[in-house]
C-alpha cells in the first residue's frame, strides 16, 4: 500500500490553479518539495489511516491530506511536516467518519467504531481486554496513546499534532498512560 509519489503529486496538483509564473524556479522548488514530502511520508499516512479505518479508504484519505498540504503549502512548517500531516489526517478522518453517520451534529459520537478485527496485525497485538481498556478512556486520551504507540510520536511532534506546548504534550501523554493503566487494572481485577 504505497502511493506512487509522482502519480500522487500529479493527481493532487491537477486541477489546482497554478499561480502566475508557474514555470518559475520558485514554483519548481515548491513542486520538488511537495514531491519529496509525498515520497517520504506517504507510507506513514496510509498506515495511519489503515489502522484507524477500512483499509480500502486509506490511500484515498492519504491523498486528501496531501491535497490539503499542497493547497496550504505555505502553512506547512518545513521543520515539522509529518506532525502537520498527522494533525491534518486526524481532521480528515473525523470528516470522513461524519459523512457515514446520519446524526445531528450534537449527537455524533466522539470516535468511530473500532475496526481492529479487520486487521490481523492489530488483532494479534491487541486482545479484547486492551481494546476494552482503550475504549474506556476518553477520546483525547485514546488519540494521544495511539499517536504515541502506533505513530511513534512524542515530545515536540506530539505537541505539534495536538496543537499544544511540549510540556503540555508530555503531561497529556503521562495522564493518558495513567488512565489506561487504571482502566486496564479495573478490567483485570474481575
Amino acid at each position: 500500500m504505497r502511493i506512487a509519489s509522482a502519480t500522487a503529486a500529479a493527481d493532487v496538483t491537477e486541477g489546482v490553479a497554478m499561480p502566475e509564473g508557474a514555470d518559475s524556479p520558485v514554483m519548481s522548488a515548491e513542486v520538488d518539495w511537495f514531491t519529496a514530502v509525498v515520497r517520504e511520508h506517504s507510507t506513514a499516512l496510509v498506515r495511519y489511516f489503515a489502522r484507524r479505518g477500512p483499509r480500502q479508504d486509506a490511500e484515498d484519505l492519504a491523498a486528501e491530506v496531501f491535497a490539503t498540504a499542497w493547497r496550504r503549502r505555505d502553512d506547512v512548517p518545513r521543520e515539522a511536516v509529518l506532525p502537520w500531516l498527522y494533525r491534518t489526517a486526524g481532521f480528515t478522518l473525523a470528516n470522513h467518519r461524519r459523512k457515514h453517520i446520519d446524526l445531528p451534529v450534537d449527537e455524533v459520537p466522539e470516535t468511530g467504531a473500532a475496526r481492529v478485527s479487520e486487521d490481523p496485525e492489530l488483532s494479534v497485538l491487541f486482545d479484547a481486554e486492551l481494546r476494552g481498556a482503550l475504549a474506556s478512556v476518553g477520546g483525547r486520551d485514546r488519540q494521544i496513546l495511539l499517536l504515541h504507540a502506533w505513530e511513534g510520536l512524542d515530545g515536540e511532534e506530539l505537541a505539534e499534532v495536538l496543537g499544544i506546548s511540549r510540556s503540555g504534550a508530555d503531561a497529556a501523554l503521562s495522564r493518558a498512560r495513567k488512565r489506561l493503566r487504571e482502566a486496564w487494572g479495573e478490567r483485570l481485577s474481575f
